[in-house]
């Protein structure tokens, strides 16, 4: 392949995709040329942008809506995918990352931040997206399931993620930052501590516990899947026989 030509063609304004169709190659072949060339590579957002632009493309999504299998076939691919990632591949795609962020302007940072806090603000509301999904998949399975429920402890000012009254069991998600110093040690002794106390509480008042660890910001529609079956197993073994003293306390990581 002539690399030349292909930065020259990339800078033109052809997609990674056409080049790759004209030197009967595939894409990521022309992207690793690119960098290696140090050209800056285009977002999603911009080559489909570009793409519509030039009539050769169309939104993929428009007027249809794949179904939850679909989805979970995409989503299982795209595990397998970041599983199979070499080290220097995955490094690239955090540098991409951190490259977007640092050539973005103020004000989409500030937007991005504002809508970041929305977010946050909204599941400690109403509970996160995870969390909805778990209570729509539960209920469905028969279980009665209620989120951020309040006052469950007399006298302690406690809210619990996921409370079935009919099992006497609680569901906590706890996100990366109830292990790992996101946002620094202290902060994170104080969540482990407060962890362990909210544990001990609900234990000491007879109630059986899952403690769930996400290991990650933002589990896969495969993730959830899995995580959904675990709990389900666990929880019709609860409805069969409530565990005795020493085994309420369950943890799960993800």
């Amino acid at each position: 392949m002539n690399e030349n030509q292909i930065v020259k063609s990339y800078n033109a304004g052809k997609s990674t995709y056409e080049i790759a169709e004209e030197h009967n190659t595939y894409p990521n072949k022309i992207r690793r040329v690119l960098i290696k060339h140090g050209v800056q590579i285009k977002s999603k957002s911009d080559a489909q942008k570009n793409a519509l632009k030039k009539g050769v493309a169309r939104i993929p999504t428009e007027g249809t809506k794949r179904s939850k299998s679909e989805r979970l076939k995409i989503s299982q691919s795209l595990v397998k995918r970041w599983a199979s990632m070499g080290e220097e591949e995955y490094q690239r795609y955090v540098q991409q990352a951190k490259e977007r962020w640092v050539n973005m302007s103020e004000a989409d940072k500030k937007r991005m931040s504002s809508l970041a806090t929305q977010a946050i603000q909204k599941a400690g509301r109403e509970g996160s997206k995870l969390e909805k999904n778990l209570k729509y998949e539960l209920t469905k399975s028969g279980f009665v399931v209620e989120i951020h429920k309040k006052n469950l402890i007399p006298n302690e000012n406690l809210e619990i993620d996921m409370y079935l009254p009919k099992l006497k069991t609680i569901i906590e998600i706890d996100g990366p930052s109830h292990f790992l110093p996101i946002w620094g040690e202290d902060k994170l002794q104080k969540q482990i501590k407060a962890d362990e106390n909210k544990t001990g509480l609900i234990l000491g008042k007879g109630f059986a516990i899952i403690r769930v660890k996400n290991l990650s910001d933002s589990l896969s529609l495969s993730g959830q899947e899995k995580l959904k079956d675990k709990l389900i197993d666990l929880l019709q073994g609860i409805a069969t026989k409530f565990p005795q003293k020493s085994k309420r306390y369950i943890e799960i990581e993800v």
